[in-house]
């Protein structure tokens, strides 16, 4: 088989390091204190995150879904203000989101490949990836799959696409992005039952007309059809429900597409480049187990905002360099006062989030009551009705990014 060659290309699994565990998100108090915790969501380079995993889950991740950056060379920024006018974009308050900018190919290149490198160490034998590119590098990553997998594990090719706006006025526009799906042995998990849709209107008219309809196969039309393997759902930016502000969103049919079709419930689903944590929030409602990961703070915050909806007790654990760069601390800007079993907040900064643990440690945090701001509409909620005991603690996000934590 060929081999993309590269200068420099050499694997190079870096030394673990010890991920510490930040924080026990209790959604809405549900299992304190005393729940099994099994569901991380990870700050860190998912390098060394997954590098750190190896000990413990070599061999035993039933589904990752990657979605990294494109090779698009472009830096993406993160929509923070409410309310504002879509059609608008001069003026949409932004952040800083994550780049997706390289020195050359090569640089791109050895990126994706440690990565997949040790993706495939992490899964187990019946397991799957699913890597989502596009038109940029999805055919060099086609051979780095071949390399690292084996040529014979090619599951799928699938063409997700979509309709929106294009800039493009000398070519076709490009609406697809491109996912290619890779299995660790033969004995690998499909559910087809799981995916079914119905069959087109028109199929089924035919049927029911014509007896030569099908050469004389005719299918099961009432229990429906296992999808191509090109799909069609709507962008994020078209879904008013789901969206966080984050950039290039995936939406959750398509994850749950993926999740459904190559997972079982109680099955382990990681997500390695999580930006708004749609993997780990799907993976949730349908009864999997997550390892969600990114390095980016706005990312990790974004998806801990959507698990508090939707999923029961979880870790946010960091790597040490993440936890350097995470240390808040007091300030006057925000206080906090306390009656009648009620916190109340009182800050001039704009909040996007504020969460208490009843009882410090003075090490993990055990969060027990959140509050989020809303993607639309609504203010945040100010207050928040909690027992307190002898020492507490309170952490606040700024919409700006900022932490800030306040001992009670």
């Amino acid at each position: 088989m060929p081999e993309l060659i590269w200068q420099g290309k050499q694997l190079a699994t870096p030394e673990p390091e010890s991920l510490v565990t930040d924080s026990i998100i209790y959604p809405g108090g549900n299992g304190y204190p005393t729940a099994k915790v099994e569901n991380r969501l990870i700050w860190g380079d998912n390098l060394t995150v997954m590098s750190s995993l190896l000990s413990d889950c070599e061999g035993k991740i039933n589904l990752i879904y990657a979605d990294p950056p494109f090779f698009t060379n472009k830096k993406f920024q993160t929509r923070i203000g409410r309310g504002e006018d879509s059609r608008k974009p001069q003026d949409w308050k932004l952040a800083e989101g994550y780049h997706d900018s390289w020195k050359n190919l090569d640089s791109y290149l050895d990126f994706l490949y440690q990565r997949l490198f040790l993706m495939h160490r992490l899964l187990a034998p019946k397991g799957t990836l699913y890597l989502h590119l596009d038109w940029h590098a999805d055919s060099y990553a086609r051979l780095l799959l071949d390399e690292i997998f084996g040529a014979g594990q090619f599951l799928n090719e699938i063409i997700w696409t979509y309709h929106g706006p294009s800039p493009i006025k000398r070519a076709f526009n490009r609406k697809h992005d491109t996912i290619l799906s890779y299995v660790k042995g033969g004995d690998y998990t499909f559910n087809a039952d799981a995916v079914r849709e119905p069959y087109n209107q028109n199929t089924v008219n035919t049927f029911r007309l014509s007896r030569k309809a099908g050469f004389g196969k005719v299918p099961n039309l009432a229990r429906g059809k296992v999808p191509e393997d090109w799909w069609y759902f709507p962008v994020v930016a078209r879904l008013h429900n789901e969206r966080t502000g984050y950039p290039t969103q995936k939406p959750e049919a398509l994850l749950e597409r993926v999740i459904l079709a190559s997972s079982n419930p109680g099955d382990i689903v990681a997500d390695f480049f999580c930006g708004s944590g749609t993997t780990s929030v799907v993976a949730a409602r349908h009864g999997r187990k997550f390892i969600t990961c990114d390095e980016s703070f706005r990312a990790v915050h974004a998806a801990r905002k959507r698990l508090i909806a939707i999923a029961g007790p979880f870790l946010l654990d960091k790597t040490n360099q993440a936890k350097r760069q995470s240390e808040g601390s007091a300030t006057s800007e925000v206080k906090v006062k306390l009656q009648n079993d009620t916190l109340r907040l009182e800050t001039r900064s704009n909040v996007d989030y504020w969460e208490v643990d009843p009882n410090w440690s003075g090490s993990v945090f055990k969060s027990v009551k959140q509050a989020v701001l809303p993607n639309r509409g609504a203010e945040i909620s100010k207050e928040i009705k909690i027992k307190l005991g002898r020492k507490a603690c309170v952490r606040v996000v700024s919409v700006t990014g900022k932490l800030i934590q306040l001992n009670v």
